[in-house]
């Protein structure tokens, strides 16, 4: 009797992948799988964008060489067709290393681990000297107005603990570093120190971009370690008078032209109709821009590879887009929409990798009704290979200009426990991406585009 109940189980929860259909589905899946895990070449490319190439700050030379590094490796997958997509970025650098000190009794210095957040403008030659004013929600700077004035603004806002999504945590405390530097400057702050938005307590500071207000002064900003920010916090309830100095030696260059990086397999049946698959390719300058991003390119160029390879001709043209600039500008992902509009592509779906190439969970999506429902219907395919989820959400920030076009948008949804500790800072290196996890991430996403392609979303 138990046996029977668990057989009749089994078919309620798989039958679905039972059909003729699904199991040739399941097998070519199970082949693409195969070559990936056997035959793979995304580590290796993810080693030489690291390692022979490194930081990729947009409009820097390093981005320049990655161009070249991710066209020619997209050629060597076998695209039908390679070229690049022009626009034109931003081009901040950093400078010189950022110093930074608190001042103690007897005029010692407690050194601080900082650098400038993305995009800030440097501060004044000798750098900035205050007293610090500690904030920990932007409600609380409102609250204290003008008393800010002549002060440093440190935001103390910490990644919510509770969120097991460590996206949602991210996503709230970052106001901090997104508008607190415009914010404090309306009040007349002379500068700025935000909590690095990492999950553990370390020290290394973590950059990202800040957004300036025209209407307002612009102040010069840093990101503290989660270690120092817990030392200041502590630092600032025994002398409210402390000061801390800090020195940036950043600034922001003209315009500089670069280019989205494209790599196509033409469909068999409706060309017409184009899948983009793809991550970005510039990252923050601290560290190697493994994990951000440089999973996600190479995961994409590897569904260019393993279609060549095993001969797989999909129905809907494949393209496999780097996408320039996602960090401090979102240059690529717009000129990528704006082309698509100007002439008129059908980009039916477009899957983003940017969470990391850690281990897949699921995909999230902003596909609804009958077409959320083909997708779900597919789910039972991914099990094998870890992917058990579909969540509600946007695609990512290169492909969200697609949506207002129509494009179904989706994202690989790795497991996001780990991306906080690396994400904008000095540790995101190739050591810390493990090949088998990156593998998997490239299976799963061959597999959508694979299901996509073969059947479509309508």
């Amino acid at each position: 009797m138990k046996k029977k109940l668990f057989t009749a189980l089994l078919v309620l929860i798989f039958g679905a992948s039972n059909s003729p259909a699904q199991n040739a589905d399941s097998l070519m899946i199970r082949n693409m799988a195969n070559e990936i895990l056997t035959q793979g070449t995304a580590y290796k490319n993810l080693e030489f964008i690291c390692k022979k190439i490194g930081p990729r700050l947009s409009g820097s030379a390093n981005a320049a060489k990655a161009i070249q590094a991710t066209t020619a490796m997209l050629k060597e997958a076998g695209a039908d067709t390679v070229y690049l997509q022009p626009c034109m970025v931003p081009h901040w650098v950093r400078g010189a290393k950022e110093i930074a000190y608190a001042v103690l009794p007897g005029n010692k210095k407690y050194p601080l681990n900082v650098c400038a957040i993305g995009n800030t403008v440097v501060t004044k030659p000798g750098g900035v000297l205050a007293e610090v004013v500690e904030v920990k929600s932007m409600e609380a700077l409102e609250a204290l107005g003008y008393a800010v004035k002549g002060k440093i603004v440190f935001f103390n806002i910490k990644m919510n603990p509770v969120y097991i999504e460590t996206f949602r945590a991210y996503g709230e405390a970052g106001v901090g570093r997104r508008i607190g530097p415009a914010q404090a400057a309306k009040y007349g702050a002379v500068g700025v120190m935000v909590r690095s938005l990492a999950s553990n307590i370390d020290d290394f500071p973590h950059t990202g971009t800040t957004q300036y207000n025209d209407s307002f002064p612009k102040i010069g900003a840093v990101a503290i370690s989660t270690k120092d920010a817990e030392w200041l916090s502590d630092a600032l309830q025994k002398n409210s008078r402390l000061k801390v100095f800090y020195k940036t030696n950043c600034k922001m260059l003209p315009e500089v032209q670069s280019y989205n990086v494209i790599g196509e397999i033409t469909g068999t049946e409706k060309p017409w109709e184009i899948i983009t698959v793809g991550g970005h390719l510039d990252s923050w300058d601290l560290g190697e821009g493994a994990q951000d991003d440089g999973a996600g390119c190479v995961q994409s160029i590897e569904i260019i590879r393993t279609f060549k390879k095993l001969g797989i001709k999909p129905k809907r043209t494949l393209r496999a887009v780097m996408f320039m600039n996602e960090e401090n500008g979102l240059r690529g992902g717009l000129a990528y929409a704006k082309h698509a509009e100007n002439y008129k592509e059908r980009i039916i779906f477009a899957l983003e990798s940017d969470a990391g190439g850690f281990t897949p969970r699921g995909f999230f999506t902003n596909a609804k009704g009958e077409t959320l429902n083909k997708i779900e219907s597919w789910l039972p395919l991914f099990k094998p290979y870890g992917v058990y989820y579909l969540a509600e959400s946007d695609g990512g920030a290169d492909i969200g200009p697609l949506g207002k076009l129509g494009t179904v948008l989706a994202g690989l949804s790795p497991d996001s426990q780990r991306y906080f500790d690396l994400h904008h800072a000095a540790n995101d290196v190739f050591e810390m991406v493990s090949k088998r996890e990156l593998e998997l991430g490239a299976i799963n996403m061959a597999a959508l585009v694979w299901l996509v392609s073969e059947y479509g979303l309508y």
